[in-house]
């Protein structure tokens, strides 16, 4: 039988299976996705209990199974994030992280800079009611879409290295374009544009605000990014 073996996760999905188990869908912090079922979570005296609920980042002990899922033989609360699970606006947000972390990284390969980014939105969102807003929200998939390897090219045209008159956005180029390149784009104005900036620059804390047109361009790029070269669809950010 294999050793177990211990691991630091986030709850990303719990799924109810036959009477009493669950079946989780978690991120680890040295281990990337991992599939675990929660033998008897559901019952009254369970040792597991609450500690495995989705948001929760957790030490873990499980053992490798046969096929693709571990058994969770034991857990120690890291963070619970209490907080959020109490406002709407909250749990949405942790909800559309997570949900954006199981999509985009699949592998089993660990992504240390991604497993820490979501521990820091879901601490955020725990800590600060205000931290529920859209602005926010395109941050983090900004900067999931940089730790996943796909963020897109902002500093120069995508299509020929043109640093100037960049008004527009190409998914399959990979970035912004120039006026000679923007065939097959859609607008992005300065103010999207500077918000996509100063989103992968500044901290999660510190996310700038922007109209209302400049952040659904900017989810509108975002989301096309993740569609043509991560072919991952989420929904978008409301």
């Amino acid at each position: 039988m294999p050793a177990p073996f211990k691991t630091e996760v986030i709850v990303l999905r719990s799924i109810r299976y036959g009477e009493a188990d669950r079946i989780l869908h978690l991120y680890s912090e040295d281990r990337g996705r991992l599939g675990a079922i929660a033998k008897g979570v559901r019952r009254v005296k369970s040792r597991l209990g609450g500690r495995i609920e989705p948001f929760a980042r957790v030490n873990l002990i499980l053992r490798q199974g046969r096929g693709d899922l571990c058994t969770i033989t034991g857990a120690d609360t890291v963070h619970a994030h209490p907080a959020l699970r109490e406002r709407r606006d909250s749990l949405e947000r942790a909800t559309q992280a997570c949900d954006a972390v199981l999509r985009l990284l699949d592998s089993n390969e660990p992504n240390r800079p991604a497993y820490n980014l979501l521990a820091r939105e879901l601490a955020l969102l725990d800590a600060d009611a205000g931290a529920a807003v859209r602005a926010q929200a395109l941050a983090f998939r900004m900067k999931l879409l940089l730790a996943a390897g796909f963020a897109p090219e902002l500093a120069a045209c995508a299509a020929c290295g043109e640093t100037e008159h960049l008004g527009a956005f190409s998914p399959s180029a990979g970035g912004v374009v120039c006026a000679g390149c923007e065939a097959g784009s859609f607008p992005l104005g300065e103010q999207a544009h500077g918000f996509l900036v100063d989103a992968l620059a500044r901290p999660l804390a510190e996310v700038p605000d922007a109209p209302e047109r400049a952040l659904q361009q900017a989810d509108r790029a975002l989301a096309e990014t993740m569609e043509y070269h991560a072919h991952v669809r989420l929904r978008r950010v409301a």
